[in-house]
């Protein structure tokens, strides 16, 4: 049923879409397979033709930010893929108010805030993800997150076409989580910072690059695999089973941490998928913890909750 879905969403979308291109390369671990459908939404007319085809057609969507929460399997996505650019990949800065588009990198964010003097976003410099992503996890780092300076975003629900700016209180924010769901596009997005000293700030973004690049690995990852379970770390927890450096296939447990989850150049998402089941059920086994996904699992025919 997905093809004729496919089909008829590229007859409707016409030159905004291309077949059948692969999904690694738009994503931090660099493996997996194609995408039957993607589109790039650069303007307010190409969110109108996207919603009106996927409420035609009932085409299957995934939004792809900058890929680095995601993994897709080898088999690929058997739907339409979005990504975003133009309108939504501009940046304003107005007094203390900062609206971000949904393609505006994290670490772009914090360092154009701290050059304005504001304070607020240093930590989004840690995370290699884009604003729109953000939102739709809430996602943190070095003691802050997304909920802490958001205003609103602004959705669109592609399967109704209705467009929303969400003040942060109806987001539902919480522990990575959101109430953004899959039919959802978050196209950007209003943060309130406070006045900072600009040196001050860009002091704490060296602090937490020079971090990141002591205690966290390079090469093709997702960052952290599982979410922390309430007064613990899944990066300790999997070291205490005894799991680093511990290999499926073409994919490995990093040895520098446990969390994070190494693709070989080349590899396979299945062997990734293998290796999140094994490390999720031997961590159960050796700690009696059960570790819940972080990373956004896509294309699979199980996936592990």
């Amino acid at each position: 049923m997905n093809k004729q879905h496919v089909d008829a969403a590229a007859r409707l979308l016409g030159e905004r879409v291309r077949r059948d291109v692969p999904i690694g390369p738009l994503t931090t671990y660099r493996v997996g397979g194609p995408a039957a459908l993607l589109t790039e939404l650069a303007s307010d007319d190409d969110v109108g033709a996207v919603a009106t085809a996927v409420q035609a057609t009932g085409v299957p969507t995934l939004v792809v930010g900058r890929g680095s929460n995601l993994l897709v399997a080898d088999e690929g996505f058997p739907g339409l893929v979005i990504t975003l650019g133009g309108l939504f990949a501009e940046l304003d800065i107005a007094g203390v108010d900062v609206h971000a588009g949904a393609a505006v990198s994290l670490p772009v964010l914090a360092r154009r805030t701290a050059a304005a003097a504001l304070t607020g976003l240093e930590w989004a410099v840690g995370v290699p993800g884009s604003v729109g992503g953000a939102v739709r996890m809430n996602a943190g780092g070095h003691g802050s997150d997304v909920s802490a300076t958001l205003v609103s975003a602004r959705v669109v629900d592609l399967t109704t076409g209705e467009d929303r700016t969400v003040a942060k209180d109806r987001l539902d924010l919480g522990y990575r989580h959101s109430a953004v769901s899959g039919h959802d596009v978050v196209l950007g997005a209003t943060f309130a910072l406070a006045p900072g000293d600009r040196a001050a700030s860009e002091t704490q973004i060296a602090e937490i690059v020079r971090w990141r690049r002591e205690n966290q690995p390079g090469g093709s990852n997702a960052g952290s695999v599982f979410t922390n379970p309430p007064g613990d770390s899944a990066g300790r927890l999997i070291d205490a089973a005894g799991l680093k450096g511990h290999r499926v296939g073409s994919a490995h447990v990093s040895p520098k941490h446990a969390n994070f989850f190494q693709a070989d150049e080349g590899g396979s998402a299945d062997d990734v998928l293998a290796l999140i089941e094994e490390v999720q059920r031997l961590v159960e086994e050796r700690t009696g913890v059960h570790l819940h996904p972080e990373l956004r699992l896509v294309g699979f025919r199980s996936i592990p909750s």
